[in-house]
């Protein structure tokens, strides 16, 4: 009796829509037998009698055949990873010599927890003669003694993952397999060198960069003045593969489904945000981030990846270029060429309309309780390469994948893959969130003020702020490309206009100005320009007005100075400054508005981040004259330098260091630094550091990896966030 009901409870419960439940993580296993009878057993069978496989060798060390063959030689792991659709070796040691005449043998992969042929979970190979490119197939290249040696080709379109290997015999009586060894697990990853790879990427260069660099630059700050900060990826560390292939399994992304890239990305874009699926990081944009770490204070994605994916909680706290470089290790790991790009001026657009609101009261200040849609300074979000056979031809190549949370997608927040050829050209009917990345870079700003009798009026319309600058890092060095031209036309041009009543007709909605009033100012020119200041130091603001005209004007100009968050929020107005300009005819003005440090230390956020917004009433006409402009300051850096021999397998001295430069003494300062194949992420807490005073922080550690290496360091504490420093090392072979 106990026997039926042990073995009955093991069963899954029944479900009348499927024969099998779902199959949705790689990490759950069947059991296989080792012996498979036919039917009844005769008496003298022994399988001791038969072929019988002594062991496998894998080849599966860093610089033997497959891993050096299908780059993989740098992934921390012992187990043996290849590329599909590309051959790789393995050898059979057999109790006696092979009879290809009366022995019968074949392989066996198997993944998750119900194999099935038709799903690609069981995957039975027989020796043949010949292997075809891009298809399962397996043949013995070599044979010597007892041993013979295979060449085994993958499908270029089966999952990816982690497979069981076994090795099956046949005998008339019964299948006779390998036991279980998790030794011989294959891991088969994505492979942008095979050309029947949907992810296939046709230059060495860029591979190398897209698939293999494990360290990148994130481009942050604003478009008058541009920032870097580097970044460890870090795909190929310890445990972070198993990591990413268990945010697939947390996806619940059935295993049939894991061998397309597309599918793979959608889900990825909504399990790296914890919003509504309790994913990987968690958001916040608030300004305090208790009990986690400032985003601000990351200085990779490995730290992320392996706290997640042992805790599978919900890694506190993340901003988009921490979801982005999460994100882009995810797809370099699994080999999914990929790239982190930022847009300078990015639109978070509440609405979807085209246009972003900024609503001005009497004065032309603007009305916070009104204006709903804000402008990021930047926003980071990544590229992944593919085809996409689902859509027309043409829209192949990159795709746009965010996993910031911004607006749901389905029902999730997600976003992409979107085909960046398809946003250019305005076909944003195409799946996925296409329109919502096109209004992110096209976008226009809209001032407009209610008059007294209800109707709107517009008082300036911006069409070139939105999506002035698209960057990523330059393939093979640590420079800036610019890719703006990917993304949009230039602009005015008549291929503008045309993609923009391309997306139109595809259902972008674009409010019209028809049914408001728009009559500018258009004799009086208004610019003003931020003096470029170190953070803690006093600036100041010039504002220039040009009279082309034969009149006298008097202007009323209006400045005020907010704090904002990069997302272009704002947190406080810590200046507001008026005063009356005489504009005479045909001639230019200009005026300084001193901004003290003390104005604006007390509340300052993490990114020294401040928003400009200048109008100026023409009193004669009553017409009004807008502008905004984000500005940073200058956040100070990190020095780091080395001591000793540079040799892979020798200790080596790292040296941190940092002066203050803040009229106040910092307090809880935590350091982070970290080096791909030199160190793991060490952190160190200092008390406090008193106003001038210089900190010096050193570190011994032993590099691994010979090569060019980057150390990335970072500082944060509440006064001040956002210090970076980072070195390149060259590490000598021993």
């Amino acid at each position: 009796m106990s026997e039926t009901t042990s073995t009955r409870e093991k069963k899954p419960p029944l479900n009348g829509r499927r024969a099998l439940p779902p199959n949705n993580s790689n990490d759950e296993e069947n059991e296989v037998p080792e012996l498979d009878p036919f039917g009844l057993i005769p008496r003298g069978f022994n399988p001791k009698d038969y072929l019988r496989v002594v062991d496998i060798y894998m080849f599966k060390e860093p610089h033997e055949i497959n891993k050096q063959q299908h780059h993989t030689d740098k992934y921390y792991n012992p187990k043996l990873i290849v590329r599909r659709g590309q051959p790789f070796q393995i050898s059979i040691d057999f109790n006696r010599p092979y009879r290809p005449e009366t022995d019968q043998f074949w392989l066996e992969f198997l993944m998750g927890r119900y194999p099935q042929q038709n799903k690609g979970t069981y995957i039975p190979i027989i020796v043949g003669n010949v292997l075809k490119p891009g298809e399962w197939g397996a043949k013995i290249t070599h044979r010597e003694n007892n041993s013979i040696r295979l060449s085994i080709m993958s499908s270029a379109t089966c999952i990816i993952g982690k497979f069981r290997l076994y090795v099956a015999v046949w005998t008339p009586f019964a299948i006779l397999r390998t036991r279980r060894n998790p030794a011989t697990d294959t891991y088969i990853l994505f492979n942008p060198w095979c050309q029947q790879d949907a992810v296939y990427l046709d230059d060495e260069k860029e591979r190398e960069e897209y698939v293999l660099n494990d360290v990148g630059i994130v481009f942050h700050g604003n478009v008058e003045d541009v920032k870097s900060r580097s970044w460890s990826y870090g795909q190929f560390e310890e445990n972070i593969l198993d990591a990413c292939l268990f945010l697939m399994d947390k996806a619940e992304l059935e295993l049939s489904g894991r061998g397309n890239p597309i599918k793979i990305c959608r889900v990825a874009s909504a399990v790296i945000n914890s919003r509504d699926d309790n994913g990987v990081i968690a958001g916040s944009w608030n300004n305090s981030y208790d009990y986690g770490v400032a985003p601000s204070a990351w200085t990779g994605s490995v730290d992320i990846l392996l706290e997640y994916y042992s805790s599978k909680q919900p890694v506190r706290y993340g901003q988009c270029w921490v979801f982005a470089g999460v994100f882009n290790t995810f797809l370099r790991c699994l080999g999914i060429p990929a790239r982190l790009i930022t847009n300078y001026s990015s639109a978070h657009d509440n609405n979807a309309n085209l246009r972003l609101d900024f609503f001005l009261d009497d004065e032309g200040k603007v009305d916070t309780r009104l204006t709903k849609d804000s402008v990021w300074n930047y926003h980071c979000w990544n590229e992944a390469w593919m085809t996409r056979p689902d859509l027309p031809v043409g829209f192949g190549g990159w795709q746009v994948v965010d996993g910031t949370p911004q607006e749901t997608s389905d029902g999730m927040y997600r976003c992409g893959p979107a085909s960046v050829q398809a946003i250019k050209h305005g076909h944003v009917c195409f799946q996925f969130d296409a329109p919502f990345v096109y209004a992110e870079v096209n976008s226009d700003i809209i001032f407009s003020r209610m008059e007294k009798n209800g109707t709107q009026v517009i008082e300036k319309i911006d069409t070139t702020h939105i999506g002035q600058l698209i960057v990523t890092k330059e393939v093979g060095g640590d420079g800036m490309v610019e890719i703006t031209e990917e993304y949009k036309f230039r602009e005015g041009s008549d291929e503008e206009r045309l993609a923009l009543e391309t997306a139109v007709m595809y259902g972008v909605k674009k409010q019209t100005t028809r049914d408001t009033i728009y009559q500018p100012q258009s004799d009086i020119d208004m610019d003003f320009q931020v003096q470029k200041a170190v953070l803690g130091n006093d600036f100041k603001v010039t504002i220039t007005f040009r009279n082309r005209s034969r009149n006298s004007y008097t202007a009323t100009t209006y400045l005020s100075g907010n704090i904002v968050f990069y997302t272009g929020v704002p947190k406080s107005e810590f200046k507001k400054h008026s005063f009356s300009a005489k504009l005479e005819p045909s001639s230019s003005s200009s005026f300084d508005v001193v901004i003290k440090s003390t104005e604006y230390m007390s509340d300052l956020l993490e990114q020294a981040s401040f928003h400009f917004f200048v109008t100026a009433r023409i009193n004669e006409t009553g017409k009004i004259l807008a502008m905004q402009k984000a500005t940073i300051l200058e956040i100070p850096t990190l020095r780091i330098k080395t001591k000793g021999e540079l040799v892979a397998g020798k200790e080596m001295s790292v040296i941190v260091e940092f002066t203050n430069p803040l009229k106040q003494t910092l307090e809880n300062v935590m350091l982070r630094l970290e080096g791909p194949g030199v160190l793991r992420t060490i952190k160190k807490e200092f008390r406090s550091i008193p106003m001038n005073s210089t900190l010096t922080w050193e570190i011994k550690c032993i590099p691994m990896r010979p090569g060019l290496r980057k150390l990335i360091a970072s500082l944060n504490c509440d006064a001040l966030r956002h210090v970076y420093g980072e070195l390149n090392v060259e590490i000598q072979k021993p």
